[in-house]
């Protein structure tokens, strides 16, 4: 049985990674402390050993991670911490694994039409995929040395219920739900032509489930995502039929940096199937279902 501690719990992708192992047969216990326990930003080797220490788990998983900020902000939250914690579990916790959610922001710009492999060449184009491949490449880096057994999960584009106003899904929801409340019979969004591989964050919880108890981490470098390629356009237009939105959707806006110049992302989910035993279980439907009940609920009663 697996003992876990869990950073970045409360966060989108942590709330749904606590749910799937919470219920996984094979984790005898799920550990979860706040921030006041324990600032990832601030905390340094010997703060993360005492932890370590105190709570002996057999996997630490990180959830933790930002979308915007500064280059500075961006690699200490993900290649610094990183850093750390590898080094606390090289000093002082010797046999524990770590898990960490990276990000398909790593590779940039691919071909348009192939599936990207965790070998294929990685040329991030802004400061949060570069920080990203940084921490990634620690992780790589450790594990190839025998230091640390470790893996970098690179996650795709992760939607579902919890995740916040970052994401395209919840921005379109957001509007939409202005429009219907104000009789608007448009909603205004940024360019919606890039295809993005979408997976579901119940799926990726159950991915790092499978990251946790496997016996034997495959690589240390594995892809998340439902190795499905669709037109952000195609999405939106989905998420209004489910809001019952029959109105325009104008791209006018500017787009969030972090993705611009990356017009196709879709992963090779091979060595995930064969080195975890993980395939997605949930189809794009379900997603978005999920984002519109969730930011629904979140709104006033006479808006939706």
């Amino acid at each position: 049985m697996t003992r876990v501690l869990l950073l970045g719990s409360s966060g989108f992708i942590g709330g749904h990674v606590r749910t799937a192992l919470e219920a996984h047969p094979e984790v005898q216990e799920v550990l979860c402390l706040r921030r006041a326990e324990l600032d990832l930003l601030t905390a340094g080797v010997g703060d993360l050993c005492e932890v370590l220490e105190r709570t002996g788990p057999d996997v630490v998983v990180n959830c933790t991670g930002r979308l915007d900020g500064s280059a500075d902000d961006l690699m200490t939250v993900h290649a610094l911490v990183t850093a750390r914690l590898l080094d606390a579990i090289a000093r002082c916790a010797a046999g524990t694994r770590l898990v960490r959610l990276g990000s398909a922001g790593e590779y940039g710009p691919v071909p348009h039409g192939t599936r990207v492999r965790e070998g294929d060449p990685a040329r991030p184009v802004g400061a949060y995929g570069v920080s990203h491949l940084a921490a990634t490449e620690l992780v790589r880096t450790a594990a190839e040395n025998g230091a640390v057994d470790a893996v970098s999960l690179r996650v795709f584009n992760p939607i579902g219920a919890g995740a916040q106003g970052e994401s395209l899904l919840v921005r379109a929801a957001e509007r939409i739900v202005e429009a219907l409340r104000d009789d608007l019979d448009e909603v205004r969004m940024g360019p919606l032509s890039a295809w993005r591989d979408l997976v579901d964050a119940r799926d990726v919880a159950t991915a790092v489930a499978a990251a946790v108890t496997v016996p034997v981490l495959p690589a240390p470098v594995v892809n998340v995502g439902r190795g499905q390629a669709v037109r952000s356009r195609e999405v939106v237009a989905a998420l209004a039929g489910v809001a019952g939105f029959a109105g325009r959707v104008v791209e006018d806006l500017v787009p969030p940096g972090r993705s611009r110049g990356v017009d196709w992302t879709c992963a090779d989910t091979t060595l995930a199937e064969q080195g975890l035993g993980w395939w997605p279980r949930y189809g794009l439907s379900d997603a978005v279902e999920a984002v519109w009940r969730d930011v629904g609920a979140r709104a006033p009663a006479d808006a939706a």
